[in-house]
């Protein structure tokens, strides 16, 4: 269908046939050529980041093994319904999104995430379709519809971002044309002047076309859109999804990072951090017993101790019955004592005396969260939990400052003093905490207002506002919600924050990138003009000197595709 505008096609098609007409077929052969040439180039380099995104979906398996009525049938993935389990053998990539039921392994999550290393997981963990069960077989509880999986959603927002265009690229865009048209009207005073003055038309005529083919701007044109069709597909492939290309481009600019706390430079979850036994028991056997009468509930203090207990392989004992008193702990009888864990009210329910200098609550100026522990003529002490940092948080902190990012806020609803401590242990110098979403939301809008180029962080519910107000959102994908997902303009895929840090190395390589190559292609378009008007240039060299500056523009946006990315490791930029 014709668009009935001018660009750089019709300037390469005229020179030809003009070239043709003066009887210099071999130079508008030529001319056509290497025009197509560095045509199909081009649409080779979008047509590859393109596929190379596509062809993730084709990891998807076509079929599951539903199980019904115990038995394990193949059936068609879209045939399966919300709720429905599968079986998933060693070897076997996931055909679905859904939570494990039962069973454990160690899951490739490669595709997803870009992390070569398998995950061990077991019930109640998520996994993701087109990723691999490598060693276990395992019972999964389809909780997403196939169309609207991890895999297909990775896929559906890097094609959106590659039809985004950055302000660099709209800006040569509306250029274009009107640049066409002072071309064409430059070539035709050079044809006119030309001929009246030295009666040599068909010299005139040849000097035009020589102009039109140096002056054409298909390297400008090109520079932008190759360089951010390679950087979100390389983003793509190492766990870093880019929705437009508008977000690349002002993620290079950022110079002010704001981090949600709890879920992104905590783990979002409570630890056992340490134990104070009484009257001579011992920490394991002060464990043991806390762990017995915890593992009958599902609160996250209960889950903390658990893990504790099991990570040191500690025996459980059985407990009869078990009583939850909500807000205060729970109790039962444990090897035919009464047993507590909880709050100080929960034994004055019970009318049970605690022994003298046994105490403990929430410290709201340390973070800390401690829980009694008594057994009736048996094992007393407390256990003392908290939200511990994520092990990557500091180097990931180092990371950005690295790049030059000094300006690092963090915001949290927690209380002052645990905030204040965090932020020490990684270097933060802005703390804002006790603050409501609302609060963080008019953090971020004051950090633009003074001038600031801000991008948030984080991964809860609570983060959205934040995340919108941004000049660029970035969502842990891994672990956060939907809705943070859908609000942000960066998703980050695997549970790192290092990848904060790569975004942004991979946005300013983008940039770079770009710079470079505008200025590549206007240098050569400056100098076969030159070369034009001072009549050194014929049509031959002028093919070749705009032809292979195109070719060389779509090469160096290429080499976004092999960005080194792990910025916790390196520092280097595309030079």
């Amino acid at each position: 269908m014709l668009e009935r505008r001018l660009d750089v096609n019709f300037l390469m098609i005229l020179a030809a046939l003009v070239s043709a007409a003066l009887g210099h077929w071999g130079e508008g052969a030529v001319l056509l050529f290497l025009f197509s040439l560095s045509d199909a180039m081009e649409r080779f380099a979008i047509e590859r980041t393109r596929r190379s995104i596509r062809s993730v979906m084709a990891l998807r398996p076509p079929t599951a093994l539903l199980i019904r009525d115990g038995a394990e049938n193949e059936t068609a993935v879209e045939q399966l319904r919300l709720g429905d389990e599968i079986r998933v053998r060693p070897g076997m990539r996931f055909p679905i999104d859904g939570l494990i039921v039962d069973g454990r392994a160690a899951i490739d999550e490669s595709v997803v995430t870009g992390e070569s290393i398998p995950v061990d997981k077991g019930p109640g963990d998520a996994v993701f379709a087109g990723t691999i069960n490598a060693d276990g077989s395992l019972r999964v509880r389809m909780n997403k519809p196939a169309a609207e999986s991890t895999i297909a959603r990775i896929v559906h927002m890097v094609e959106t971002a590659q039809d985004e265009k950055i302000a660099v690229q709209r800006t040569i865009e509306r250029w274009q044309a009107p640049y066409v048209y002072g071309v064409l009207a430059i070539s035709a005073l050079t044809i006119l002047a030309g001929g009246l003055f030295t009666s040599d038309w068909a010299g005139s005529l040849q000097r035009g076309m020589v102009l039109l083919v140096a002056a054409s701007p298909c390297a400008v044109v090109l520079a932008s859109p190759v360089a951010v069709l390679s950087a979100i597909t390389c983003g793509a492939r190492h766990g870093v999804l880019f929705k437009g290309g508008a977000h690349l481009e002002r993620l290079a600019e950022v110079d002010t990072v704001a981090f949600d706390k709890t879920g992104t430079v905590t783990l979002g979850r409570l630890q056992v951090v340490g134990m104070r036994p009484h009257g001579g028991a011992s920490e394991d056997q002060l464990l043991s017993v806390a762990a017995s009468i915890e593992a009958h509930s599902e609160h996250p203090l209960a889950v903390a101790i658990v893990a504790a207990a099991k990570k040191r392989a500690l025996p459980m004992s059985a407990v009869d019955g078990f009583s939850n008193v909500a807000g205060d702990g729970v109790s039962g009888t444990v090897g035919g004592c009464w047993t507590g864990v909880g709050r100080r009210g929960l034994f004055e329910k019970h009318g049970v005396s605690l022994p003298d200098g046994l105490d403990g609550e929430k410290n709201p100026h340390d973070g800390h969260t401690t829980v009694l522990v008594h057994q009736a003529g048996g094992v007393s002490g407390t256990i003392e939990l908290r939200d511990t940092l994520r092990t990557d948080a500091a180097s990931a902190v180092a990371s950005l400052h690295a790049q030059g990012v000094e300006n690092l806020v963090l915001l949290t609803g927690d209380h002052t003093g645990p905030a204040r401590r965090i932020a020490s242990q990684l270097g933060f110098h802005d703390v804002r905490a006790e603050l409501r979403p609302e609060d963080k939301l008019d953090a971020v809008r004051g950090l633009r207002s003074d001038g600031k180029t801000v991008a948030m962080i984080g991964d809860g519910v609570n983060d959205a506002p934040a995340l919108a107000a941004a000049h660029v959102g970035l969502a842990m994908g891994a672990r956060g919600t939907d809705v943070a997902m859908e609000t942000a303009d960066v998703v980050l895929m695997r549970d790192d924050l290092h990848l904060v840090a790569d975004a942004i190395h991979l946005a300013r390589s983008a940039r770079q990138v770009i710079r470079q190559s505008l200025v590549f292609a206007l240098v050569v378009i400056g100098c076969l003009v030159t070369l034009t008007g001072l009549g050194w240039l014929r049509l031959p060299t002028a093919v070749v000197g705009h032809e292979g500056s195109t070719v060389l523009v779509v090469l160096n946006g290429l080499r976004l595709l092999r960005t080194p990315l792990g910025a916790a490791k390196k520092s280097s930029a595309i030079s």
